[in-house]
Parts: C-alpha cells; sequence; structure tokens
C-alpha cells in the first residue's frame, strides 16, 4: 500500500504582510495564494499553457469515470500516489479546478480579468477553495473567542473579516441585551453598536494601505454607510426584518426577504449604500435562546461577490460572535452582582468624628474575584471617641463576603452596646462559630478617644497595626496576638496605648504584607520602612496627607505581588485639647439643675462663646433635670470646644428618652422637644453603665 506524503504549510491569516507592522491589528490581511505558501495555485500559474477557459475541463483521473468533477470537492482530495520529495510543491487535487494565479488574475495593464477594474498590489485576493475558508473561520474564531468582554467581542469579530472576508461590517445588538433567561419586555430595539470598514488612503492607527481605484457612487457610499445608516432600528413583529431574524440562516442582499428587510435595519436611504448583487449578505447573530443581533458583511462592487459558500463562513462567524456576547452578557452580570454586593458590605462613607480624620482603600484580590472577605469599619462612639475595625474572613468569594457582611453587622451592633475591644472580639467568636464549624475570620478591635489621647486595641490573630509618630518614626505596636475568630473557648486580650496628637495609625489586612514572594512579618518591615521614608519627605513637623499616604502603601506592591484583597484604614489623631475640655461630675439633687447652668456659663465666657449662653442653659438645664429625676448615681456633664459646641449628660439609667409631642394638658414631657429644636443634631446611646444624652450646636 503506497503512502502519501503531504507537505504542511502555514496557514495563519493573522501574519502580518511583509512590511507591515507586526503589531499593528489590521496586518492579518488574506494574502493572494502565492504569499499564503499553498502550492496548488503556483503550480497551475507555471503550466506551459494558458489558464483553462471557462468551458475547459481538467484531465480525469481513473475514478472520474468520464465525469465533470465537482466545482468544490473536498479540500483533501489527493491522486493514487504522491511525490516523495516534501521540498516540491503539491500537485493540484484532481477535485479541485485549475484556478488562476494572482498573476493570471490581472491582465495587462494589471486590470482583473472578470470585473476589467484595476486590482492595486497588496489587495486581498478571493477565497478561492474550501481549504482557504476553513482557515480563515478556524482564525477568525479564534480571535473572536479572545475577547471576554462585549466590545472585545464586538471588535474581534470586525478586526477578523475586515477586510479578509468583507470591505466593511455593521454590527447590530439588541438595546438592552437580554440577560440569561429573562424575558425582555416591549419591543425588539436593535442598536447599530460598532462599523467597521477599509479605509480609502490611511488605517486608524496611521499605517498607509495601498491606494483604492476611482470608486464608483456605490463604492463611496460603502465608505459613508455609517453616516447613513440609523442608530436605532426597531423589528417590527411580521415585518420583513423580524423574518429574516427568525430564519437566523444568513442570507445574500439580493434575496427577496434580505431586500425587504434591509430599508427597515438601515432606516431610509441606508439601503441605497448597500452594493447590488450577492455583494452583502445578511446575517443574523443568535445566542443561545433568542436572536441578540445582525451584521452586515459588505464588498466594494469592484470586489468579487460573495459565493455560496460564504454564506456557511457568514453563519460560522455570526455564531461564534453571538455565543460569545452572550456569556460576556452573563459574565457582565455577575461582574455587577458582585461588585454591587462588596460595595454594600463595605462602608459607603466614612464618619467624620471629632479629633480623629480616616482613610480608607479597598482593593479586590484580581478582576474575576471581585469579592472576599476582609473589611474596615468606622464607628462613632458616644463621648466623641471612635472604634476602628478591621477583619478578614477566609478566601474571597461570594461565600466569604456573606460571612463577612455578617460578621461587620455584629460588630457594628456590639459597638453601639459601648463594650470593652476584647467583649466585641469574644461575642464575634461566638456569632462565627453559630454560622458554622469552619468559619474562620481575623479581626483587630480599636478604640480611640480623643479627650484622653489614648486608644484600646484587641487582636483577634490579624497582623498588628503600624504607628507613624509625627517626628517620622514608625513603630509596629505590641499587641497580643491572639486567636483567630470562629476557634472558640479563647480569651482575648486589650492593651491601652498613648495615641500622641498629629500621630497616625495604619489597620490592614494580610494581603498587603504577604503574598507568594515575601511572608508576612518580612512584609510588615518593608511597610514600616515605606512609612518612614514617606514621613520624611513631609519634614518632621508636618504629617504626610492622609490620602497620599494611603497611596503610597499600595504603591509598595510590585506587578503579581497580591494574592488576596486588601483593606486598608488609616487614622490621624488630632485628638482634643484639654483647654477645649470642661468636665464635672454632679449629685442627683434638685439643685443641680441651677448648678449645671452656673458651670455652663463660666466654661462659655472662658472661651468666648457668651452668644450661646441662652441657649446652651436651657438646654444643658432641661437634659440635666431628666437625669437627676431618674439617676442613683451621680451624673456627669461634659463640654466639648470643637468646630461645634458638644454637650453631653451621663447618667446610670439604661432607658433612652424618645421624643414625644405632649398634650396642651401636660405639666412636662416639653424639654426633648426643645432639645430638638435649637439645637444642631442631638442624640442618646445606651452604656454599660446607663446612657449618655447628648447634642450640639453651631459655634457661629
Amino acid at each position: 500500500m503506497d503512502s502519501t506524503r503531504v507537505t504542511e504549510h502555514p496557514t495563519s491569516y493573522e501574519r502580518p504582510q511583509p512590511g507591515a507592522d507586526p503589531a499593528e491589528p489590521r496586518g492579518a490581511l488574506l494574502r493572494t495564494p502565492e504569499q499564503l505558501g499553498s502550492p496548488a495555485l503556483p503550480a497551475q500559474a507555471r503550466a506551459d499553457g494558458p489558464p483553462s477557459a471557462p468551458g475547459a475541463t481538467t484531465p480525469r483521473g481513473k475514478g472520474n469515470k468520464g465525469k465533470e468533477p465537482p466545482v468544490n470537492g473536498p479540500e483533501h482530495s489527493q491522486p493514487a500516489t504522491a511525490p516523495t520529495d516534501t521540498g516540491r510543491p503539491r500537485p493540484t487535487p484532481e477535485a479541485i479546478p485549475p484556478q488562476p494565479s494572482a498573476e493570471q488574475e490581472r491582465g495587462p495593464g494589471g486590470q482583473d480579468r472578470r470585473t476589467g477594474r484595476g486590482l492595486p498590489p497588496g489587495r486581498p485576493m478571493p477565497m478561492r477553495r474550501d481549504g482557504d475558508r476553513l482557515r480563515f473561520v478556524g482564525a477568525a474564531t479564534r480571535r473572536i473567542a479572545r475577547g471576554l468582554d462585549l466590545d472585545e467581542i464586538v471588535m474581534g469579530l470586525c478586526r477578523a473579516t475586515v477586510p479578509t472576508f468583507s470591505d466593511a461590517i455593521l454590527v447590530y445588538l439588541r438595546d438592552p441585551l437580554p440577560v440569561g433567561d429573562e424575558r425582555p419586555t416591549g419591543p425588539v430595539v436593535l442598536r447599530l453598536r460598532r462599523t467597521d470598514r477599509i479605509p480609502d488612503e490611511r488605517d486608524t492607527e496611521g499605517l498607509a494601505l495601498p491606494p483604492f481605484p476611482e470608486p464608483e457612487p456605490e463604492a463611496s457610499a460603502l465608505t459613508e454607510l455609517s453616516s447613513l445608516t440609523t442608530e436605532l432600528c426597531e423589528v417590527r413583529p411580521g415585518g420583513a426584518l423580524n423574518e429574516v431574524l427568525r430564519g437566523v440562516r444568513p442570507v445574500f442582499a439580493d434575496a427577496p426577504a434580505a431586500r425587504a428587510a434591509l430599508p427597515e435595519l438601515l432606516g431610509e436611504g441606508g439601503e441605497a449604500a448597500v452594493p447590488g448583487g450577492r455583494h452583502a449578505i445578511l446575517a443574523p447573530l443568535r445566542g443561545r435562546r433568542r436572536v441578540i443581533g445582525a451584521a452586515l458583511f459588505l464588498r466594494r462592487p469592484e470586489r468579487p461577490a460573495f459565493e455560496a459558500d460564504d454564506l456557511l463562513v457568514a453563519a460560522q462567524l455570526a455564531t461564534h460572535s453571538a455565543l460569545g456576547i452572550d456569556k460576556a452578557v452573563l459574565y457582565g452580570r455577575e461582574a455587577y452582582i458582585a461588585d454591587e454586593l462588596q460595595r454594600t458590605m463595605l462602608p459607603e462613607t466614612l464618619p467624620r468624628p471629632t479629633g480623629v480624620r480616616l482613610a480608607s482603600r479597598y482593593l479586590p484580590a484580581a478582576e474575576t474575584a471581585r469579592v472576599g472577605g476582609d473589611w474596615y469599619d468606622a464607628i462613632p462612639l458616644p463621648g466623641s471617641r471612635v472604634a476602628l475595625v478591621v477583619g478578614d474572613v477566609m478566601g474571597h468569594s461570594m461565600t466569604s463576603a456573606a460571612i463577612m457582611g455578617q460578621l461587620r453587622t455584629t460588630a457594628q451592633t456590639l459597638a453601639g452596646l459601648d463594650l470593652p475591644p476584647q467583649e466585641v472580639l469574644h461575642h464575634l467568636d461566638e456569632q462565627a462559630q453559630r454560622l458554622g464549624t469552619d468559619r474562620m475570620a481575623t479581626c483587630l478591635y480599636a478604640v480611640y478617644d480623643p479627650v484622653t489621647h489614648r486608644i484600646t486595641i484587641a487582636n483577634a490573630g490579624h497582623p498588628p497595626p503600624v504607628l507613624l509618630h509625627l517626628g517620622g518614626r514608625a513603630e509596629v505596636l505590641r499587641v497580643p496576638p491572639g486567636a483567630p475568630i470562629g476557634v472558640g473557648g479563647v480569651d482575648f486580650e486589650a492593651v491601652e496605648l498613648d495615641a500622641p496628637a498629629g500621630a497616625t495609625l495604619l489597620l490592614y489586612t494580610d494581603g498587603l504584607v504577604e503574598s507568594r514572594l515575601r511572608d508576612v512579618w518580612t512584609g510588615i518591615e518593608q511597610l514600616r520602612e515605606k512609612l518612614a521614608a514617606t514621613a520624611r519627605l513631609t519634614g518632621p513637623d508636618h504629617p504626610p496627607p492622609l490620602e497620599a499616604l494611603c497611596d503610597e502603601v499600595l504603591d509598595m506592591l510590585g506587578p503579581g505581588d497580591r494574592d488576596d484583597d486588601i483593606a486598608l484604614l488609616a487614622a490621624r489623631f488630632d485628638g482634643i485639647a484639654p483647654s477645649d475640655v470642661a468636665y464635672w461630675t454632679l449629685e442627683p439633687e434638685d439643685a443641680t439643675p441651677g448648678q449645671a447652668r452656673r458651670l455652663a456659663r463660666r466654661a462659655l465666657a472662658r472661651w468666648g462663646l457668651e452668644e450661646l449662653t441662652d441657649s446652651v442653659e436651657l438646654l444643658v438645664s432641661e437634659v440635666v433635670t431628666n437625669a437627676v429625676r431618674y439617676a442613683s448615681r451621680p451624673v456627669t456633664l461634659r463640654l466639648l470646644r470643637t468646630d461645634v459646641l458638644r454637650c453631653e449628660v451621663g447618667d446610670d439609667v439604661p432607658q433612652l428618652p424618645r421624643l414625644c409631642q405632649a398634650r396642651a394638658t401636660d405639666e412636662g414631657g416639653r424639654g426633648l422637644y426643645l432639645v430638638n429644636k435649637l439645637a444642631r443634631r442631638w442624640g442618646a446611646t445606651r452604656l454599660s453603665t446607663g446612657k449618655v444624652v447628648w447634642f450640639e450646636l453651631n459655634r457661629a
């Protein structure tokens, strides 16, 4: 049995032409047969006689039995024997009629023998064999499949077909695009998503293309097709366009159905720009469940018309593009849901508590994993204090984000009870165990008091915070590490440290300091050095801007140096000076409201705020009277002078006051009504030892 040896030749349609820029996306022009390296067509061009006449027959093999060979026979039909020399050209298969070469296609004067028009050098030749079409479809579908989002897929379709398959293309998509199995409501509307064409003189990227011959009126209209067509098209039920889209199969523009559908698709005057005959193909784009658009492939009149097999090429391109668009829409919806979930899990804005400035950052683990278990929070507490929280649930998935949301909500609730940091972590540990046996997380909870300039920190297996002092010295705070949340049966310990004015506390998750390239302690040391270097740039007397400091910290991450999501919370401690604080302890007696009014009047006179005396005396009297009426232990009164004047009255009664409308016959019940009318803001917060009622007044 004779063995047949087949010589392989390059088939890629995406290699740039000789002399073209390899980085140029339009370098994937379809070559002439001799440029493709196909041996069959050059072998015919070297024949002794002239090209075969239209009616001539090829030599018949033994198997033909006197019949004419098919026009589009199998691509790989081979003779009984093949030359053993792989360096020689492959003989012409008997099933394919002799095809003229590029030189033979150009007659005397460089004219096309079929059309009589000029063919400029370098213009793409028509695909003459099934193998050409198969190789083109393979290269085009690979290019389309490389796209991940909607624009990339549509651009891939345009760049793969122009100018190899067509001179211009218009892509219409439904507006809005249906997502998954949802059933759109309302009429079907197609929007012109993208157009692409061969430019007359210069490519969009600046590469010169071979000059075109003088265009005919129809060819000139083709170059302006995007400006002649309408952007929106409503598909009328029962209309010609609707019938073509329902048929799914591509059709030539000269087909009766297409002739009736094009005016509806392109609008008034748009169909006049479509070349006549078989120089246009209308291909519906069908996704998984429904038609999502249409593509119109166009060739200029001087180019060879589309053939019947080109309908199969258009069908393949339309199918791959539609399925890719369907997947891109689904992926976009999932990414949108992930983004929304993560945004709702994290604080939308940070509060502006007295005596501290805040800044934060969050980075997902990757573009394909936008959700994670890292979170941060800043919670105002009674007495102008603020709780700073940062935590990390294992993993970066939807499950991790859901658990993170529950733990964050629990932490906010516990902070509202004004529990000590170690107690907050203890209750978080119990909550994690209720959520599941494998729900592990780390957390660091700190409470800053701007009056005492102290901070209390408790840690549950989280990386220690870094404190940047005003002089530029950065230190890693010595905080007991503790066990992660979810272990159970572990006690947490809190430490109280100095928080001097001008210092910056940085809380972060391990994604900032740990990666495949370094361990966590190496990363913490690099973070400390980065903070110190940044502080030296602004001098010893001026701390670096908080937002810029966060950006500088994130810049320490190199390419490929991030494996986990990152949460970052920075707090600049301004504090409240002792001269701006007035504090008293009062016995719960009948004379206490009068005493509170006198003390408040003296403090306002010392601060130069005499214009607020009347309002402050009235409101202090009402709030202190309510506290004295029910308290059994001493009542506290504190005035804070910042950008506003804040008054806080504390007692040992846990019940919070409620604002209610007093009746005309009631003797009391109007104190909170006056506070609500005169104060800028007011509120009440329950403490472990009672409650605090506060109000604020504008200083101006």
